[in-house]
């Protein structure tokens, strides 16, 4: 596959977003107690949003080129969507041809050297930096140490995802709240595939992960959509035991669609002792590595 069937997503996103709602909640008699389907009909969707009936059965069938900023703000309000859906169903309406600005520039493979220079100064905090498809392209020494179960795969880039849904076993043991952090990485990867449907690798890992994995294929199914954002993520390392982290993630302005993430605690708590036991066993596992490495400790070559 070279694209995603983008009227297919359209599809599937409006009819289970619209299938969640039920009258009660937007506001609207239920009448009778055999609804034939489940949450909104169309013709109420309608209604909420302001449109005729006909015009939103099109916009459910996958056709969303020429709706209005205004006519999306409503449906996104009639469908109670939050600001990952919304962002969603605006880029698939930009996606369809109903917006027509600037496209987005494909993110950078690799990263600059400056910015590998920052991640390297920041000593006492795990930082990488990933793409929308999860692949790690660049870390600091300590994030290396903190996600050594995720490297173990030889492929490089390293991928995320792909070590959470194809290695569950050793997924399940480092992050606490597996199931949750599934969830959330399934629907950042469907806002990738809504902002770029044209991305090859992208389309090639969701086909790999749908093949091989069941759970993937439920949580890809549900359509749910989610930001990258800050909170908690608790990680069970093998070296240091478990780690309740504060986690801060941005995109880099100046390297549209990379996100540089730092995980931190609060100075004095178990977690932070915990990082820093891990960055001196990092340091040491490097020192190592380049006295090994070193002449004074290679044999000597004879010609």
């Amino acid at each position: 596959m070279a694209t995603t069937d983008l009227r297919a997503d359209i599809r599937a996103f409006l009819s289970s977003r619209r299938a969640r709602i039920p009258p009660e909640r937007a506001g609207l008699p239920a009448y009778g107690g055999n609804r034939r389907v489940k949450g909104l009909r169309r013709e109420e969707v309608a209604l909420l949003a302001g449109v005729s009936v006909e015009y939103y059965v099109r916009m459910e069938r996958g056709s969303l080129g020429g709706a209005s900023d205004g006519v999306l703000d409503a449906l996104a309000s009639a469908l109670q969507l939050d600001e990952a859906e919304r962002d969603h169903l605006f880029h698939l309406a930009r996606q369809s041809g109903a917006h027509r600005g600037p496209r987005r520039r494909r993110p950078a493979a690799t990263v600059r050297s400056t910015l590998q220079q920052l991640l390297d100064a920041i000593s006492d905090a795990p930082a990488w930096i990933c793409n929308g498809r999860y692949d790690v392209l660049a870390m600091n020494q300590l994030a290396r140490a903190l996600f050594s179960p995720v490297l173990t795969d030889p492929r490089r880039p390293a991928n995320t995802a792909r070590f959470i849904y194809l290695a569950p076993d050793v997924a399940r043991e480092f992050f606490v709240d597996y199931h949750h952090i599934a969830g959330d990485v399934a629907a950042k990867l469907r806002m990738e595939a809504g902002r770029s449907p044209h991305d090859e690798e992208l389309i090639a890992l969701v086909g790999e992960l749908a093949t091989r994995s069941e759970l993937f294929r439920q949580r890809w199914a549900s359509q749910d959509v989610r930001l990258h954002r800050s909170g908690r993520k608790r990680l069970r390392h093998p070296i240091v035991g478990q780690l309740d982290l504060d986690v801060e993630s941005l995109e880099l302005p100046a390297e549209p669609g990379l996100h540089f993430t730092v995980y931190t605690a609060p100075a004095g708590t178990p977690t932070a002792d915990g990082l820093a036991l891990l960055a001196s066993w990092a340091a040491d596992q490097a020192t190592g590595q380049t006295s090994a490495a070193s002449p004074s400790n290679s044999s000597p070559v004879t010609r």
